[in-house]
């Protein structure tokens, strides 16, 4: 079984659940020197897309999920890792029990770009269910956003 860190919408275990129903969660960890930014807007509908880059000092919350080869292969199509829209990475993730190495989605894309706001509160919703802490969440409910009519 494979290991997923999951840093985005892919944080509700509700929606795990459906997209991948034989991976349980792990547990939460943290994305060390890595920082949440969102890019490719020209390939989202909504607006710019999340994904994560490196910057030293930062850190990401993620949810881990045992991930088994036919739920990969589900999540590679709700990704469109196929399409080439993100691509997988393998990384090292810490948590409470030492570190631990998973595959994460990047998106395939320059960084820049504005996720809507729906998109911003479904990460934020994902990463309260999950667990994160709330001045994580707070910073993805206050982080700008593309406006209606962008």
């Amino acid at each position: 079984m494979a290991l997923y860190a999951a840093y985005a919408s892919n944080m509700d275990p509700d929606q795990m659940a459906q997209r991948a129903p034989h991976s349980p969660m792990r547990g939460t960890g943290w994305l060390t020197d890595w920082r949440l930014t969102f890019g490719g807007q020209d390939v989202g509908w909504e607006g710019a897309l999340a994904t994560v880059v490196e910057e030293p000092g930062e850190q990401v919350f993620v949810v881990l999920y045992d991930v088994p080869s036919w739920d990969e292969k589900e999540l590679d199509a709700w990704e469109g890792a196929a399409l080439g829209v993100y691509r997988k990475i393998r990384v090292r993730v810490q948590t409470l029990d030492g570190d631990v190495l998973a595959w994460i989605y990047v998106l395939d894309d320059y960084e820049g770009g504005l996720p809507s706001a729906r998109y911003l509160g479904i990460l934020a919703d994902a990463a309260e269910k999950a667990g994160a802490p709330d001045d994580y969440v707070k910073d993805l409910r206050t982080r700008p956003c593309k406006s209606l009519g962008d």
